[in-house]
């Protein structure tokens, strides 16, 4: 039954303040996020979000990596997948821990002078404080997160997942205790994992130094001491040996000797490794077993003591000389060179630059430091994860990331998960005072295991924040319960990410998955770029080139921040941004706006109805594959993960076709007195608002909801009614029946006819505003030839009064200048309105340009030296050039004929 349209208004302004604050509530109030079960045909789509840091804001690189997550979350809800988003947050150890230290600092005390459990719940008011701000920050950008499933990684069922998994991975042989040289923050007064420190290129020195041979040792040329280099000469206090290579025979006398260690008393034997590069310096190494780990390595080889110099803090203890306790590495640094110039035993420095590493939280430069650890063995975990891959149970968007995923796997070193710090899980491992037993166990114990004693305590220690967060696709989901959504929901589909966290996270969920569950926890894993400025820095405070998503949201709007990063993110390049950028999606938001609001403010009193396909005319079957083709190249974009491509044909498709050509071309509909024919022409144009708006959907949700809701029930064609929330209609999909190549070449040779035009009105400088008219040849059965059928849609878009249909080109105006496409030629009628003389002397100025630009063109491709040196994208740009400025001459050259 046909519907007389009410007036339908939209306010005259896009303003999205208007709008996305309830249209979000009315999706989270009526369980829109939640996983619905549409048909059994249909898939299981299941994320689960990189889960952002407790103590953290969101950044732009959050922005990216949740409105892509978005995106993909929306078009398979849409699609018809059971479709869930798991939310939550990481505790975040060290970087949460920092922040309420930091505080503690403030009010002058540290954390010491805090009981543990005074300062976890004090962390614990933090961690709520800033997890409201992040849940809010996601929800204004839009994320489509179900809620009420949202997890943090030290909730209850998380943290038993946690501990089930540190048990059977002791009771497997797959983890250990003991002491080993790891990375030490002196800063966070915690171990890290080798993953988590960052390598930054710094100024320092090589310094060159003497140690003497003891007793009467000389080398060849009768010197009686060696020299050594080093970038760290504080460290030769806890020296053992000076390395040689075997090979060398410099030095095979003095293999087994001993040198006098400078400042100590001490002396070291000389040895001799494959380790030492003998053609680099002197080709002698000092070895400092507890301060370097390839020094760790050569003396586990030789059974060389270890003497760790370090206090927790960084500054040196009682196994070095007096007075040097208690310095900090620097000021030890200069004092121990000062008392080597005063021995005679300094050579000189010279200025370097070398990489040094740091702390990924903190930037304090990491100390080598010999402490006992809890470690996990991770090559019997990186071999399945290795042949998982290799199996093709998991792919990598874009495959380069494969290459780097395989050469981790294959080069793993055991993982350091023991950190000392009081925020996070605590190390499920108690030790007895009497029997000196330790005892690793699923429940805490009051009593020893093994003596019955009460007289235990537990390690004081927590477990790595990775280790929580390496379960996370399943421990969301309620493992090790065997529950509900374990059961419907794993493993997941998808995992988007940025390429930073690869090890940390990616590679290690990807073990723990196939360790504890038996499967890979997901299937395709899309790793995106960072987001950069426009200069291509890595947005940082030190700079502050960084960008608020909330910002851009209160200035533009969210999906204004959403369209702009998914058309801007090609997969496998970062994404190039600054506060401008996002005028893009804000234009392309306030074009949606501002089309609609002219359909729905232009049919007041029509009647819409389904329309048959036999009453459907050339341009709406037209618009219709134009529909189809968007929806089939959006719909493989997506399943592939190539966001922009996905949303350059969306922007294309609306922009381009539907507004620029088809909305302009349906207004004659609506000039002509026959009201079928406008009710007819209202409710196919309502129609194709309806299934734009969802081909829209997942890139800007708020707008195209907002409009959704404002149409008329039933102005969509199909057997089911259309849906009362746009998030959870049906997106469009490809059909055989609307293919129509025929309709669709006639029209673009139309459009073709109007462009040419419209860009020869203006190289002629006549005002866009002045009806010409023009003389139009077409080839008979060309596409081109429809243009005969198409005058009144031409004289509208191109700006018309008259056109005139010719023979051949030869029948052409006399006082007429033209243009030439694919089966037609046309010519503008210049008349009166146009100063012949004076648009011959443009157009012959502007042969003389190009001509002259051509000849520089010619002279730098005849130029050897150019094309034996410039890269090969240069020299073929250069012959680009050549044949546009070519053609461009011929162009002008018969603009200036036709003038006569």
């Amino acid at each position: 039954m046909a519907e007389r349209l009410q007036k339908i208004e939209l306010e005259k302004a896009y303003n999205p303040k208007d709008f996305e604050d309830r249209i979000y509530e009315q999706w989270e109030s009526q369980g829109c996020f939640k996983p619905v079960k549409r048909s059994d045909t249909k898939e299981n789509y299941v994320v689960v979000i990189p889960p952002p840091n407790v103590t953290g804001v969101l950044h732009m690189g959050h922005g990216l990596n949740n409105t892509l997550q978005d995106i993909v979350v929306r078009y398979h809800r849409m699609k018809g997948d059971e479709t869930l988003w798991v939310p939550g947050t990481d505790h975040a150890g060290i970087a949460t821990q920092n922040v309420v230290e930091r505080q503690l600092k403030k009010e002058g005390k540290s954390r010491h002078d805090l009981t543990r459990e005074e300062f976890l719940q004090r962390t614990w008011q933090v961690k709520d404080a800033h997890h409201a701000i992040i849940v809010n920050q996601l929800k204004k950008i839009g994320a489509s997160a179900d809620w009420s499933r949202e997890r943090f990684t030290l909730d209850e069922g998380l943290s038993a997942a946690v501990r089930e998994v540190f048990v059977t991975l002791y009771e497997r042989g797959l983890l250990y205790r003991g002491n080993y040289l790891v990375n030490w923050c002196t800063r966070c007064g915690t171990a890290l994992a080798d993953d988590e420190v960052e390598y930054t290129d710094k100024k320092g020195a090589m310094y060159h130094i003497y140690y003497k041979l003891a007793d009467g040792q000389v080398l060849a040329d009768g010197s009686d001491r060696i020299e050594i280099a080093t970038t760290r000469p504080e460290t030769l206090l806890g020296d053992t040996a000076v390395a040689v290579h075997p090979e060398d025979e410099r030095y095979a006398h003095l293999v087994g000797k001993l040198v006098e260690l400078p400042l100590t008393g001490r002396k070291i034997p000389i040895i001799a490794d494959s380790y030492v590069d003998k053609e680099f310096g002197t080709g002698m190494v000092k070895i400092t077993p507890a301060h370097d780990p390839n020094d760790w390595e050569v003396g586990k080889r030789h059974n060389l003591e270890v003497i760790n110099i370090l206090n927790p803090d960084g500054t040196l203890n009682d196994a070095v000389p007096q007075k040097y306790r208690g310095l900090t590495c620097e000021k030890a640094r200069s004092l121990v060179l000062e008392d080597l110039r005063e021995l005679d035993l300094f050579k000189n420095e010279e200025k370097i630059t070398h990489a040094v590493g740091e702390c990924y939280r903190c930037h304090t430069t990491i100390e080598p430091y010999l402490s006992e650890q809890w470690f996990v063995k991770m090559k019997p975990l990186a071999e399945k994860a290795l042949s998982a891959w290799q199996k093709g149970e998991i792919t990598f968007y874009p495959k380069k990331w494969e290459n780097t995923y395989a050469h981790w796997m294959e080069n793993i070193r055991d993982w350091c998960i023991s950190r000392q710090l009081w925020w996070g899980h605590r190390i499920p491992a108690w030790y007895c005072d009497d029997c000196k037993q330790m005892t690793v166990s699923r429940e805490d114990l009051s009593a020893c295991t093994h003596c019955g004693s009460k007289n235990i305590h537990q390690d004081p220690d927590v477990l790595d924040t990775w280790f929580s967060s390496w379960l996370w696709p399943f421990s969301t989901l309620g493992w090790p319960s065997k529950t509900e959504d374990l059961k419907a929901f794993y493993p997941t589909t998808a995992l988007v990410t940025a390429y930073d966290i690869i090890f940390f996270w990616v590679s290690r969920m990807i073990m723990a998955g196939l360790e504890f569950t038996g499967e890979v926890p997901f299937k395709d894993i899309y790793i995106h770029g960072l987001v950069r400025d426009r200069q291509g820095r890595k947005m940082s405070k030190s700079l502050g080139n960084g960008i608020d998503p909330l910002e851009v949201v209160k200035s533009y709007g969210a999906d204004a921040l959403k369209f702009t990063l998914a058309f801007m993110c090609a997969q496998g390049q970062d994404v190039l941004v600054d506060m401008e950028s996002f005028k893009l999606g804000s234009r392309f938001a306030n074009k949606i706006w501002n089309a609609s609001r002219y359909i729905l403010g232009n049919l007041e009193g029509r009647e819409i109805r389904p329309v048959k396909k036999s009453e459907l005319t050339e341009l709406d079957r037209w618009i219709y594959h134009a529909l189809n083709k968007a929806a089939d190249n959006s719909r493989k974009a997506l399943e592939a993960y190539r966001f922009n491509e996905a949303a350059q044909v969306l922007y294309e498709f609306f922009w381009n076709n539907f507004c620029d050509w088809y909305v302009e071309a349906t207004k004659l509909s609506f000039k002509t007195n026959d009201e079928n024919e406008m009710n007819r022409a209202a409710s196919v144009l309502l129609a194709v608002l309806e299934e734009s708006l969802r081909l829209l959907h997942p890139f800007l949700p708020f707008v195209t909801e907002e409009i959704y809701g404002r149409l008329p029930q039933n102005c969509a064609f199909g057997a089911k009614p259309r849906a009362a929330i746009l998030m959870t209609a049906v997106y469009p999909a490809f059909t055989e029946d609307r293919i129509d190549e025929t309709a669709a070449r006639r029209f673009e040779a139309m459009q073709d006819i109007v462009r040419q035009v419209r860009a020869l009105r203006t190289e002629c400088g006549i005002d866009p505003q002045l009806k010409l008219s023009i003389a139009l040849f077409t080839e008979d059965q060309s596409p081109a030839a429809a243009a005969k059928e198409k005058t009144d849609i031409i004289k509208m878009l191109a700006g018309l009064s008259d056109i005139s249909f010719i023979a051949s080109p030869a029948e052409k105006p006399a006082s007429s200048i033209g243009t030439v496409g694919a089966g037609f030629e046309a010519f503008i009628i210049t008349g009166e309105a146009v100063d012949l003389s004076q648009l011959r002397q443009r157009f012959q100025k502007e042969s003389e340009k190009e001509t002259a630009n051509l000849a520089r063109i010619e002279a730098k491709l005849a130029n050897k030296n150019f094309t034996d040196h410039a890269p090969a994208d240069v020299i073929e740009a250069e012959k680009t050039k050549l044949a546009e400025t070519t053609r461009r001459i011929q162009k002008l050259a018969g603009y200036i004929k036709d003038l006569g």
